[in-house]
């Protein structure tokens, strides 16, 4: 007999009536003792993205709502986020973040009237998120549709970029570059507090721009280990010289990463690696994360298919470090959607490749177990799969130990968590996922 959530609240007002009830005894001393202590799981907030116009647009708002760990691997648990979940203030899908320990999630506001606003909420289960701390607007920095980030530094930093594009000319009207500015605002997720602003004007080489090239979308900012430097991933566009019209067939070239220092943004400089080609800056989810000394990043739209590359301490790609998701899974076109690495190196990837089927919203997506150390990967069989299933806008994984929990429903239908032991790669079928026509599931926190 499955165990539905959908009177969460209910019972949380009952067991919290009974709790006050048992508070108030004659013997003040008397300590009251949890016969359940819950020490051992912790908070796993479901995010789902209701439809807007479209199957699968997500565009009609993001609701949350959290559940025990315990009860996210139990398949006799059944949630309805759609029709019980708290709405996330957003005017399109919300680009949320939790902290470590999956006690608070963070969000801010996507487009709309509240684009830009930063507010924190504490995790108190089902659909109860309540606000805590002042909110603050990171608009007047990087407009109201930011592409922001959780360092990993403790739950204290967020960091959102944007970048800005002007053709440039010389006194002849000759077309010379293309300027890319790019701002970066870091945030005190604590103190609700902006932490530090820059722009600078970001080159590539005189050879590539000449060509057209210039840097057109940045995301994703990460901390090396040292902490003194902030890595942002980059897309890559192209115009023709002669006509400064925007081309779509051209040579793709190696990956690149904007680097600068931390905290004080400053002296930016671009490294590119000569493994992967392609882009960085990801899209939903996270697209590098520090590991054993290294940052490890994903690359999307190479034409040999997603690597995983690796940036070293010393701030330069190690291009002796070749792991290409084609070559691991036997596929062509491998396109990494998103990923996340447990702290033994092992990591679940989102992807899907020049074989998916079609569905209702794009191409169907897959699951992957990769060795960031083995440089292996294979496909995760123990997780159905079917043409709906999409996983383009998929944002986040929850890592605990060495497991991590991820969605699984095609879009407009039930599904269900999944856990992975990344040390085994077994596979725990949990709670269902109640889902409502044209909406999907973009994860967990």
């Amino acid at each position: 007999m499955k165990r539905n959530f959908s009177n969460y609240k209910l019972l949380s007002a009952l067991a919290l009536t009974i709790g006050l009830f048992a508070s108030c005894s004659s013997d003040d001393t008397e300590t009251i003792v949890n016969p359940n202590p819950t020490t051992d799981t912790r908070w796993i907030t479901v995010a789902a993205a209701r439809m807007g116009d479209d199957p699968g647009d997500g565009n009609g708002g993001t609701l949350i709502y959290s559940i025990t760990s315990d009860d996210a691997k139990d398949p006799t648990v059944s949630i309805e986020p759609f029709d019980n979940g708290f709405i996330v203030p957003s005017n399109r899908t919300a680009r949320l973040q939790s902290s470590e320990d999956g006690n608070t999630m963070f969000n801010i506001s996507y487009a709309g009237d509240t684009g830009g606003n930063y507010t924190k909420y504490t995790v108190e289960g089902g659909q109860t998120f309540t606000q805590t701390g002042s909110e603050i607007s990171i608009a007047p920095y990087v407009g109201t549709a930011p592409r922001w980030i959780k360092l990993f530094d403790g739950d204290q930093t967020g960091a959102a970029v944007y970048v800005s594009t002007e053709n440039e000319f010389d006194d002849n009207g000759d077309y010379t570059r293309t300027d890319a500015t790019i701002g970066v605002v870091t945030l005190d997720l604590e103190n609700s507090l902006i932490n530090n602003f820059q722009e600078h004007s970001v080159a590539l080489s005189d050879e590539e721009e000449a060509a057209g090239y210039y840097i057109s979308r940045i995301d994703m900012p990460t901390l090396n280990e040292a902490g003194d430097k902030l890595y942002i991933g980059a897309r890559l566009s192209k115009i023709d010289p002669a006509t400064t019209e925007s081309e779509s067939e051209y040579e793709i070239l190696g990956s690149k990463t904007i680097i600068l220092d931390y905290p004080s943004l400053l002296n930016p400089s671009v490294i590119t690696s000569t493994v992967g080609h392609g882009n960085t800056n990801g899209y939903r989810s996270i697209n590098a994360f520090e590991y054993n000394g290294s940052v490890y990043q994903a690359n999307q739209s190479d034409p040999e298919g997603s690597y995983i590359l690796k940036i070293d301490a010393d701030n330069e790609y190690d291009d002796s470090y070749d792991f290409n998701l084609d070559e691991a899974l036997g596929i062509e076109g491998a396109y990494i959607l998103a990923w996340r690495p447990a702290a033994n190196g092992k990591a679940v990837i989102a992807y899907r490749h020049d074989g998916s089927a079609e569905g209702v919203a794009g191409a169907q997506g897959f699951f992957a177990l990769a060795d960031l150390n083995a440089k292996t990967a294979q496909k995760i069989d123990d997780i159905p799969y079917d043409p709906d299933f999409y996983l383009f806008q998929y944002q986040g994984f929850v890592v605990d130990g060495t497991e991590i929990y991820l969605t699984q429903a095609p879009v407009g239908e039930n599904g269900n968590i999944y856990v992975v032991e990344t040390e085994t790669g077994e596979v725990t079928k949990g709670a269902e996922l109640v889902n409502v026509e044209g909406s999907h599931f973009i994860g967990v926190f």
